[in-house]
């Protein structure tokens, strides 16, 4: 199956040179661009694709604005916010906003196109380079959200270690492993966790763990 892609970006040689290295890909196709975030938003809107790879910085309507946008639309498009080394304080309100991904403008070719399977697979995907200042801001928090906190107990005591080796930014074959466990039944873990909490995808499983006390700076 072709995952469709829509390219949004104020700068023209950017968009270029991701439709190039996307369209190098025999299942995937980019069926729209936009240079800003209102024209994104109708691109995505009419064109309903799978993955939107969304940059954050860019006049009138920037990144954020329309990711909160598209969210709201409940399409089936997933979003992508493109990023800098500069962004932290987006990352994190990109996060809030519910989107499924983060990459670094600068990420190499091969990582642009895992990205836009993973998460067109229905997987969230922080860029590694985002993934620790991404969980400090969260950590960050003063106060843990005590409704986020109760929901908490919906999980078994396996459930919460999952969950916390999730917001570590663990994989699967390494939760295993920590916890002596096969990854079939890591995997089976954490979609309940998703599911009971009302999370789509491990992105927003890290938001979670924070903003609900689960994890603080330095361990639980």
């Amino acid at each position: 199956m072709t995952i469709r892609v829509v390219l949004v970006d104020d700068q023209a040689m950017v968009r270029t040179g991701l439709r190039m290295v996307l369209a190098a890909e025999p299942d995937i196709e980019v069926v729209g661009e936009a240079a800003d975030g209102a024209d994104g938003v109708r691109a995505v809107t009419r064109l309903r694709p799978d993955v939107v790879l969304l940059d954050v910085r860019m006049p009138g309507m920037d990144g954020l604005e329309a990711a909160r946008r598209i969210l709201a639309e409940e399409l089936p498009t997933r979003v992508v916010v493109l990023t800098t080394f500069d962004e932290d304080e987006h990352v994190a309100a990109a996060l809030r906003a519910g989107v499924s991904g983060f990459l670094l403008k600068v990420a190499p070719p091969e990582d642009l196109v895992a990205a836009v399977r993973t998460v067109a697979a229905g997987q969230g995907l922080l860029d590694p380079a985002v993934t620790l200042r991404v969980i400090e801001s969260f950590a960050a928090a003063p106060v843990p959200d005590p409704g986020r906190a109760a929901a908490l107990r919906a999980l078994t005591d396996r459930e919460t270690d999952v969950l916390a080796l999730v917001a570590r930014g663990l994989s699967n074959a390494e939760i295993a492993a920590r916890l002596y466990l096969g990854e079939a039944t890591v995997k089976t873990h954490v979609s309940r966790v998703l599911l009971k909490l009302g999370l789509r995808d491990r992105v927003q499983a890290v938001a979670f763990a924070y903003e609900s006390g689960l994890l603080t700076p330095g361990g639980r």
